[in-house]
């Protein structure tokens, strides 16, 4: 039994799931693996760096992908946009930011535009600029958000827009997520974390096996990980990521981390480059108990398609005459 629902026949797609846009692990490998297999994938814009957009848009066919980027770090780095809409990319994900001027474009290069909130009163403004789409993201996302969960945001927001389609985003790593984003009102799922723990996603072998064996509650949302990176996020946005040896000692201390920037960030640095996943950065959301091991990107796909099915026969086995 397929899966569909009506963003099914807007992004042109045979299972109503996409890849969130994950900066600098989301490359070309997984949004193409991810689209081959039926759902949408999205290379990870992120911070709009040239030299890496430039290099994983090469290695993908566009008319199968999307891009997605944070939409404040474009300022002053447009010549990356325009570069990707120049690929002719399937769909545009915008997040964090204001992303009314860049709707032209990306609308004139023939993209479906997709729009990531966090509150109830952006996926008013997102609709009412003319989005395509809307994904609600709740707080138990890996990487950065706000304050809200998923099982609240998502009907309010589906409320507040329809009959604009809307995506659940925000701890759904198994196909019960999926089903429940179904009976909230959305019309699909956006899923990151689940597919970190795949051969195509472009993170170290360390963070992986750290990965599949942690659990949603080895996470916490904290400003550490932006300090140490140079990262001058809102203060309204946190990221979520692993607990290790780094945000124990510097979690709650934020100012002493900025003051020590010149000797945390080249150590913090050389982890990274190692794999050391007590003293570098993973981003993960709260769904890390529902998988434990790496699959391919295509058998996460089905598996979740499956499951899905799998979970609302369930459901409606709790219904009686």
């Amino acid at each position: 039994m397929n899966l569909h629902t009506p963003l099914n026949d807007l992004l042109g797609i045979r299972l109503p799931i996409v890849l969130a846009p994950m900066g600098y692990a989301g490359g070309a490998a997984l949004a193409s693996a991810v689209s081959s297999a039926g759902a949408l994938g999205l290379i990870g814009g992120g911070y709009a760096d040239k030299e890496w957009v430039e290099r994983e848009w090469g290695a993908a066919d566009p008319a199968q992908v999307g891009v997605g980027f944070i939409t404040w770090s474009l300022r002053g780095r447009e010549e990356v946009f325009e570069w990707a809409l120049a690929r002719r990319p399937r769909a545009v994900f915008f997040s964090f930011g204001d992303p009314a001027a860049y709707f032209p474009a990306a609308r004139a290069a023939g993209a479906k535009i997709l729009c990531q909130v966090q509150t109830v009163a952006d996926a008013r403004r997102a609709a009412a600029l003319g989005a395509d789409a809307i994904v609600a993201q709740g707080a138990e996302a890996g990487g950065h958000g706000a304050t809200r969960g998923t099982m609240a945001l998502v009907p309010a927001v589906v409320d507040a827009v329809a009959p604009l389609p809307v995506l659940a985003a925000g701890g759904i790593a198994d196909g019960r997520g999926i089903a429940a984003a179904l009976l909230l009102g959305a019309q699909g799922a956006l899923v990151g974390t689940r597919f970190l723990a795949t051969p195509e996603a472009l993170i170290h072998a360390n963070a992986k096996a750290r990965i599949v064996a942690a659990s949603g509650d080895d996470t916490l949302r904290t400003r550490v990980f932006d300090i140490v990176r140079g990262r001058d996020w809102p203060r309204e946005y946190t990221g979520r990521a692993l607990r290790n040896a780094f945000s124990a000692r510097w979690h709650g201390n934020e100012d002493g981390l900025a003051k020590a920037l010149h000797a945390e960030l080249p150590k913090f640095n050389a982890a990274l480059a190692k794999g050391d996943v007590e003293h570098g950065l993973i981003f993960a959301g709260e769904g890390l108990d529902l998988f434990d091991r790496e699959l391919p990107a295509a058998r996460v796909v089905a598996d979740l398609a499956d499951e899905t099915v799998a979970a609302l026969r369930a459901a409606a086995n709790h219904l009686r005459p």
